[in-house]
C-alpha cells in the first residue's frame, strides 16, 4: 500500500526508493501554519516525510482564508493546529505530527529544534527567523527560509553542510518600523503558496540529497512577471562560530519585565485602563478595544504629548511588533514613565473571545 501511495515519487529514476526511505526517516520541523506553513505541511505531509513538528499558536482568522487553503470558513476561531493536525492526519495517517501549541521563543527553542533534522521558517517576523538561525547554528542543523512581500517573495536554505547563515545575508534585524508587513501592506493570495512549495521542495532535496540545494543563493521570485533570480552570497566564519543564543531577539522570542501576556491583560479589561492602539487607522477600524485611543505608529511622534503618562499605559498592536516599536519611542519621550507592551496583540486577544 505504501509502495503505491508514492508509485510516482518512486518511479523517478533521481529518486525512487532510497530517497523515499530518507523522507520516512526524517524529521522535520515546521515553524508557523499559516500562508507558507500551509503549502510546506501539506506537501511534506502528502509526500511522505516521516515526523512532522508544527510550531503554531494562532486561531484561524477571516482573513487568512484567501490565501491558508488549509482552513475554512466554519473554523474562523479555532485554533490553527487543532484543525491542521486533524486535516493533515486525514491527509496521510502515516504521518506522525507533532504539535506545539506555543510561540518559538528563548526559552524553548533549542529544546524544540534539537529532536529535529532540519527546520523549515514559515513565520512572518524578523525576530523569530533570527531567533530560528541562531539555533540552528548551535545545534548545526540546516534550516529553510522563506519570506513575501506583496506579489514577490524569497527562498534560500541556510546552515547546510556548514554554508552561509541567515546573518551571513541580513547580519542585523531591522525595527518594526523598517520592514513592513502583510497585516499593513497585504499579500496575494497565490504568492505564499508558490513560496511555500518552494520551501518544501528545499526540504525534500536537503533530506534525500536530491539536486542542488539553494545554500549560499538566494531565489527572488516576482509574481507579476513570473521572472525567477538568485543572488550568490558566502558564509562570514564568525557567523557560524556562535556559542549561545542572545539575551533577548524581540516581541516574539522573549520578553522583559515592562510587557503583559495576553491571558494576564484580559483580566484588566474591566477597569479603567489606558491602552494605545498603533495598528493602521483601517486596521483599527475593523475592530478594536472597546476603551482603546488609535494612535498609528507612523504617527506616534507627533502624538506621544497627548498620553497620560502619569498613569500605566498599555500598547497594542496586531501581533506584539509595532508596539514594542512604539514601546521604544514613548519610553524615550517620558523616560521611567510605565509603557506596557501587550505580547502577542490582537491576533492572540481573539483566543480569549475578546469583545470588539
Amino acid at each position: 500500500m505504501q509502495g503505491e501511495r508514492y508509485s510516482r515519487q518512486l518511479q523517478l529514476k533521481d529518486f525512487g526508493p532510497e530517497a523515499q526511505a530518507k523522507l520516512t526517516k526524517a524529521k522535520v520541523l515546521v515553524v508557523g501554519a499559516g500562508g507558507l506553513g500551509v503549502p510546506v505541511l501539506t506537501y511534506l505531509n502528502a509526500m511522505g516525510v516521516g515526523t512532522l513538528g508544527i510550531v503554531e499558536e494562532d486561531i484561524v482568522s477571516i482573513t487568512n482564508l484567501h490565501r491558508q487553503v488549509l482552513y475554512d470558513r466554519d473554523e474562523v476561531g479555532h485554533a490553527k493546529l487543532d484543525i491542521a493536525i486533524g486535516k493533515l492526519k486525514k491527509q496521510n495517517p502515516d504521518t506522525e505530527l507533532i504539535p506545539y501549541y506555543d510561540f518559538l521563543t528563548l526559552d524553548n527553542a533549542l529544546t524544540i529544534i534539537k529532536g529535529y533534522d532540519l527546520v523549515i521558517d514559515a513565520t512572518d517576523n524578523f525576530p523569530t527567523r533570527y531567533l530560528i538561525n541562531d539555533a540552528c547554528v548551535l545545534l548545526k542543523k540546516p534550516f529553510v527560509y522563506g519570506a513575501l512581500h506583496g506579489f514577490e517573495g524569497q527562498v534560500s536554505v541556510f546552515n547546510h553542510n556548514n554554508g552561509p547563515t541567515y546573518r551571513c545575508l541580513f547580519p542585523n534585524m531591522p525595527s518594526a518600523t523598517e520592514v513592513p508587513n502583510c497585516n499593513e501592506h497585504g499579500v496575494l493570495g497565490v504568492i505564499p503558496a508558490i513560496v511555500g512549495n518552494l520551501q518544501a521542495l528545499e526540504a525534500v532535496k536537503v533530506v534525500t540529497g536530491v539536486g542542488e540545494v539553494l545554500s549560499g543563493k538566494l531565489l527572488l521570485f516576482n509574481g507579476l512577471d513570473q521572472t525567477f533570480r538568485k543572488i550568490k552570497f558566502k558564509a562570514i566564519p564568525a557567523n557560524l562560530r556562535i556559542t549561545a543564543l542572545q539575551e533577548a531577539y524581540g516581541f516574539a522570542c522573549g520578553f522583559d519585565e515592562d510587557s503583559i501576556e495576553t491571558a494576564d491583560f484580559e483580566k484588566l479589561l474591566d477597569d479603567d485602563i489606558q491602552i494605545i492602539d498603533v495598528r493602521t487607522v483601517e486596521e483599527y477600524g475593523e475592530f478594536h478595544l472597546a476603551n482603546s485611543i488609535n494612535l498609528p505608529l507612523e504617527r506616534i511622534e507627533d502624538w506621544k504629548n497627548t498620553i497620560d503618562y502619569d498613569r500605566p499605559v498599555y500598547v497594542l498592536c496586531h501581533s506584539g511588533s509595532r508596539s514594542l516599536e512604539a514601546q521604544s519611542i514613548l519610553k524615550a519621550y517620558r523616560n521611567g514613565s510605565n509603557i506596557i507592551n501587550i505580547n502577542g496583540g490582537i491576533e492572540q486577544l481573539k483566543r480569549y473571545a475578546i469583545k470588539y
